[in-house]
């Protein structure tokens, strides 16, 4: 039984020795801290008596902490501070991933990680921008967000001026100038510049698409990819261009589309002055200096150096045309295709002219375009030296000289060198003028080229004279007139002309042809200025 005396004594005793201890360990460290015994006062830890400037742990006098990483990997020379860290940083080495996601798999080698991926099932985004209403699952990506309020890219590429809000950003940006590809698949030969692409790759291997549409069939490997699908259900595009109300269910779609109004184009080819807006462009373009075309059809000899060029390739063999206009039914193998159709119901023209008001739904025809103001034509035909400012161009001529005629009438023996020539023909079939005017018309352009015949409209005009007219082929001839080209040739004897028509005139002499209508009373005429200086004897 303890009695209030023992009590007292034991308690004076216990304060005597946490004073000893305390008067000791001061000494100790003032010591150590004194010039006159050598002592350093570098890293001690502030807030103890006598040490001042701090790093020694006052319950363990005289051990230094500052710098020091006792933990060593046996296997590389990675050192750390913290043992902990050295369990993670051994994982690598093992493989080790004994943390799992219990609703897709998913695994990890460090708690913190999964404790970030069950955010992916939770939906919780504990990280909320105080200016708006965006939230995040990870703060990374609410520091990435903010930079969108304050506009600020601090961070410049010093190769080709791309600038960045996130020094992250930068570092991959600069793989893209050193070809670093640190990420390796462990399965194949495969690597990768980011991590997000290694990641995507291996589910290749796996096969594994854990996130899945409640509305359709449709399964995603990425939480992010599921969340675009869905937009397709809900119509949902929140995303808009202020410059011409393009609408997007995507931000990076609309991020994209916005430099088709800045021009800007960040990737650039080291190789050659080729510069691109989007890497994925670039990316098309190097495999012109590589040649290499790693994919190859198992069904014929095609190669692509891009996947996705193969699998719209390989849909010509099965037929497949996934992507459907839900307003007139059109049906295509490629989404870039299916998004440029939908443009002609909704009239949009996001492609423009910066010389002009011109504007064009797609990209190729504002470039066809522009070659109006350059007046470059760099493709010629070496057969009769006719220039053009298209290759498609170059190629429908060539065949007057080749007489290949590869587009074909299903109901007769027709063909011909031009699709529109096949399309006029078919309609003698279907004998279908939707367009009218009092005059009637198979095509809305050829409607639109006869309205002018009563409005008086002359939209061609020659910038060298007071020449206008209704049609651009009648322009482009006039200017000929100041420019004296003669781009047509006779192969046989060196005669030129500028217009085709005066060619194949001209080639008849040669052929002994004689096409035009015929008189009850005379031989044929080899052009209609024959047949009508004939018929005018029988007025006579």
């Amino acid at each position: 039984m303890w009695e209030v005396g023992d009590l007292f004594r034991c308690t004076v005793r216990l304060r005597q020795t946490r004073f000893l201890r305390y008067f000791y360990t001061t000494r100790t460290r003032k010591e150590m801290a004194s010039p006159s015994c050598g002592g350093s006062t570098e890293g001690l830890r502030p807030g103890y008596s006598g040490n001042e400037t701090g790093g020694l742990c006052p319950d363990l006098p005289g051990k230094e902490t500052g710098g020091e990483k006792p933990f060593k990997c046996d296997q590389c020379d990675y050192a750390t501070a913290r043992k902990s860290d050295l369990d993670r940083h051994l994982a690598k080495h093992s493989g080790e991933k004994p943390y799992m996601c219990g609703e897709c798999g998913y695994r990890t080698a460090d708690r913190s990680h999964l404790s970030r991926h069950m955010r992916t099932h939770t939906g919780e985004r504990p990280y909320k921008c105080d200016q708006c209403d965006y939230s995040a699952a990870l703060k990374s990506s609410l520091d990435k967000h903010l930079a969108t309020h304050t506009g600020e890219k601090p961070y410049m590429c010093g190769e080709c001026g791309h600038r960045t809000a996130h020094k992250s950003d930068l570092s991959v940006h600069m793989r893209t100038h050193t070809g670093e590809k640190p990420y390796k698949c462990h399965q194949c030969d495969y690597s990768a510049a980011q991590r997000s692409s290694l990641d995507k790759h291996l589910a290749t291997h796996t096969g594994e698409k854990p996130y899945k549409c409640d509305q359709c069939d449709y399964s995603a490997l990425r939480k992010s990819h599921l969340d675009q699908h869905l937009t397709k259900h809900t119509g949902e595009k929140p995303y808009m261009c202020d410059e011409c109300g393009y609408r997007t269910a995507r931000k990076a779609n609309l991020s994209r589309h916005m430099r088709t109004h800045t021009g800007e184009k960040s990737y650039k080819c080291d190789q050659c002055d080729y510069s691109a807006a989007q890497k994925s462009s670039l990316n098309i373009h190097l495999a012109k200096h590589t040649g290499e075309k790693p994919y190859k059809c198992e069904q014929c000899d095609y190669f692509a150096a891009q996947k996705g060029d193969l699998d719209r390739h390989l849909m010509t063999h099965t037929g497949e045309k996934p992507y459907m206009c839900g307003e007139c039914g059109y049906r295509t193998t490629d989404r870039s295709h299916l998004s440029s159709h939908m443009r002609t119901h909704t009239g949009e023209k996001p492609y423009r002219c910066d010389q002009c008001d011109y504007s064009a739904a797609q990209k190729s025809t504002l470039q066809h375009h522009l070659t109006t103001h350059t007046g470059e034509k760099p493709y010629m035909c070496e057969k009769c030296g006719y220039r053009t400012a298209h290759m498609s161009g170059l190629s429908r001529h060539m065949r007057t000289h080749t007489g290949q005629n590869p587009y074909k009438c299903d109901q007769y023996d027709y063909s011909a060198a031009h699709k529109s020539s096949l399309d006029y023909h078919l309609t003698e079939h279907s004998g279908d003028k939707p367009y009218m005017c009092g005059y009637r018309s198979t095509y809305k352009s050829d409607l639109s080229k006869h309205m002018r015949t009563h409005t008086g409209d002359k939209p061609y005009k020659c910038d060298q004279c007071d020449y206008s007219t209704a049609q651009k082929c009648d322009l482009d001839r006039h200017q000929r007139k100041h420019t004296g080209e003669k781009p047509y040739m006779c192969g046989e004897c060196g005669y030129r002309t500028d217009r085709t028509s005066n060619l194949f005139r001209h080639m008849r002499t040669h052929s002994g042809e004689k096409r035009n209508p015929t008189c009850v009373t005379s031989d044929r005429a080899a052009r209609k200025s024959e047949l009508s200086e004939h018929i005018k004897t029988h007025a006579a």
